[in-house]
This record gives C-alpha cells, sequence and structure tokens, in this order.
C-alpha cells in the first residue's frame, strides 16, 4: 500500500506510551493512564465517547463549583491556589491533586493562571505541571498541570501534552493552546488531530489555522471537514488557510481533495449561525464551486457525493444567492441526473449506505424531490403509476 506525506508523518508521530499503566496515588487511576489505556486499544482514532465516563466520574457527578458572574474573574480561584503553593518552598506537587476540586477550573487558556505561573520558577513550574498531568486521578488538578506545562513545557513535553489531550471535550482545548506554543507544533497538532473529536477537535484546528504551517496543508485540504455540526466553527479558517481555490483548479487534483472541498463548501453555505464567514462572505466561492462540479463531473458517482452535490444544488436555488453564483445550480443538476448517479441515489435511498445515517437519506429524498431531481420525481412517478 502506498502512503502519501501526511500518512508517513502521522505514523511517524505516534505518541511513545506506556503499554502498562503505573498505580498512583493508591488505587485511583490517573486520568494519563486511562488516556492511554483507551489509546492503545484505538491507536489512530478519537478514543470512543471522547474518553468518557473518567475514573473520577463518581466523584465529580456532585461536584458543582460556581462560576464567577465576572467572566474577568474565571480562573482567579485557581491561579491563588497555585500562587500559595508556590510561595511554600517545601510544598510537592500532590499536595495539589485535590486542592482544586471545590474550585471552578477553566479547560481553556486563562490570564489568571498563565500570570500565577510565571511569577514562579519556571522549572518548578514545568515539574509541577508534568507531575500533575501524569500523575493525578482528579481532571482538576489534571487540567491545572496541563496549564502549566502550556506555559513552562518543552518540546519533550509534547508526548504529554499529546496524550492527555486525547481526553477531548475536556483536555484539548489546552492542549492545543500548549502544542501551539511548541516549535514543530504544527506536526504534533497534525497527530492529535486525527485523535480527537467534538469541541476537542474544534481548538485543533483552529490552532492549525493559526500557524498556517504550510507542512500542514495537505492536511487541512483533505481532513478537516468529517461532518461534525461544529465544523461550521473553523470552516472559514479552513478555507482561507488550505488555500483550496488554488490547490482545487490543478486538473489533476486527487479524490480525497475533492470530497473534502464539497463538504467545506457544504459547510460554508449552511453554517447554522457558527460562521464568521459564509460563502456569501468568500471571495473564491464561485472558483472553488465551478472547479468543484467539473471534478465531480470526472468521478466515481456515490452517495456521499450524491449528498453534497445535491446540497450544494439546494444552496444555490435559494433566493440570496450572489449574482457571481448564477448558473452553478445548473451545472451540479446535470451531474446529479446522469443515469449513473441517479442509480447511486435510488439504491442508498432504497437500501441505506454505510457512510451516511437513514435520516440523512431520508433528508436526501425530499430535498432531492424538491429540487426536481431525476433521483427522485422519475422513482415517485413510476410508484405512482404501479399503484395505479
Amino acid at each position: 500500500m502506498a502512503f502519501s506525506n501526511h500518512e508517513r508523518q502521522n505514523r511517524d508521530l505516534r505518541t511513545p506510551v506506556s503499554p502498562a499503566p503505573e498505580p498512583s496515588l493508591g488505587s485511583r487511576q490517573t486520568l494519563f493512564d486511562h488516556a492511554v489505556s483507551l489509546h492503545i486499544k484505538a491507536p489512530d482514532s478519537p478514543l470512543p465517547g471522547y474518553g468518557a465516563p473518567y475514573p473520577d466520574e463518581e466523584r465529580h457527578r456532585r461536584r458543582a463549583p460556581k462560576r464567577p458572574r465576572d467572566y474577568a474573574l474565571v480562573g482567579a480561584d485557581a491561579a491563588q491556589v497555585l500562587r500559595e503553593h508556590f510561595a511554600n518552598p517545601v510544598a510537592s506537587p500532590d499536595d495539589l491533586v485535590d486542592a482544586f476540586h471545590d474550585i471552578d477550573v477553566p479547560i481553556h487558556r486563562n490570564e489568571h493562571i498563565i500570570a500565577a505561573a510565571r511569577a514562579t520558577d519556571p522549572i518548578r513550574v514545568r515539574r509541577t505541571g508534568r507531575w500533575l498531568v501524569r500523575r493525578s486521578p482528579d481532571r482538576c488538578s489534571a487540567i491545572i498541570g496541563l496549564a502549566l506545562v502550556g506555559v513552562a513545557g518543552t518540546v519533550e513535553d509534547i508526548p504529554l501534552i499529546q496524550t492527555i489531550g486525547l481526553l477531548s471535550d475536556q483536555f484539548a482545548p489546552l492542549a492545543a493552546w500548549a502544542l501551539e506554543r511548541q516549535d514543530n507544533g504544527s506536526m504534533a497538532l497534525l497527530w492529535l488531530a486525527d485523535r480527537v473529536a467534538g469541541w476537542g477537535r474544534v481548538y485543533v484546528v483552529e490552532a492549525l489555522c493559526r500557524l498556517a504551517d504550510p507542512a500542514a496543508r495537505d492536511w487541512l485540504l483533505r481532513r478537516p471537514v468529517d461532518g461534525d455540526f461544529l465544523n461550521g466553527y473553523f470552516a472559514s479558517a479552513v478555507a482561507e488557510v488550505s488555500g483550496v481555490h488554488e490547490a482545487i483548479v490543478d486538473p489533476s487534483v486527487d479524490d480525497d481533495l475533492v470530497d473534502h472541498a464539497g463538504r467545506l463548501l457544504c459547510v460554508l453555505a449552511d453554517g447554522q449561525g457558527m460562521l464568521d464567514k459564509s460563502v456569501e462572505d468568500y471571495p473564491h466561492a464561485a472558483g472553488v464551486l465551478g472547479a468543484h462540479v467539473r471534478h465531480l463531473g470526472r468521478q466515481e458517482p456515490t452517495a456521499g457525493r450524491f449528498a453534497t452535490a445535491a446540497m450544494l444544488a439546494a444552496y444555490l436555488s435559494g433566493q440570496a444567492v450572489p449574482r457571481q453564483l448564477h448558473g452553478l445550480r445548473d451545472a451540479y443538476m446535470a451531474v446529479l441526473d446522469r443515469d449513473d448517479w441517479c442509480a447511486v441515489a435510488r439504491r442508498a435511498v432504497r437500501d441505506g449506505d454505510e457512510y451516511l445515517h437513514p435520516d440523512y437519506l431520508q433528508w436526501l429524498a425530499k430535498v432531492g424531490s424538491r429540487l426536481g431531481l431525476r433521483a427522485f420525481t422519475a422513482s415517485r412517478r413510476t410508484d405512482e403509476t404501479r399503484s395505479s
């Protein structure tokens, strides 16, 4: 099997995790060891359930610290605990394990916590952060540890950050920030991007877009948009940073890039209020749509490609479509109405498809019928003839 450059890099950047988690603080499993044990079972994909439930789940069901009403004070209490801890020269990292349990702990970059860390010897901050990430059985202190590593960590901490970042929703936002600060951070982020989901993936992709490293362009052109509704938060940034408008005009472009461009356009067309920019605001919309539909006409029909094209045709049929996009609807309709494309769509709606949810297929049939697509109007007429 031939591997792309990105796939080779992805394998080479696999995190060196311990196959035998070490017990810590009695019988309480650490968050890090929990992530390791799940990652070993599926080393190239996100953890099931984003890593939930965590080992400390029972303790945190009863935990409900109040967040300050004033957003400017979020993290201040946690920062005060850190200042008091670091003021004691003989305090040990394990003193902090349960110190944050009844305090609101932010899971994002926080200026109060950063300031408390920067006011202390960076070696001690780094040592404390590493210990908490690696050995704490409580998510609150493990999160604080990750924030400390983000401030004072080195390139040696990348595997540690990546591993705890696999616990997507709770740890990936800070892990993305910590990796973004490291030399060659984009390569470390790419490894994590393929192994996180949900909100965690949003923060990782946004970090990659901010870095705009040319080494990440292949991935940004083919992988970020995966069908999650949260893709809308980073779609416009991916479109701009990846330079998809330049890449897709290449006549020899690969199917993965074309398919991803189609998914990206769908998100831009239907961002559900999450986008800072939509198709109307995207200056290269006409060029990317035109190139996409030309490539689409040369691709093998699949249910996924039919659904993408139908969604774009539906968008282009709307009343508020910019003038420069007029005419592209007919190009998409021409592809969708081909006999082989119609056959694929009818078969998927009738028998199901391994990649598309049944509810989505029913939606596709309704949209296709409303658009007057042959795949559905012809089959409906046939059914009506048979019933009469």
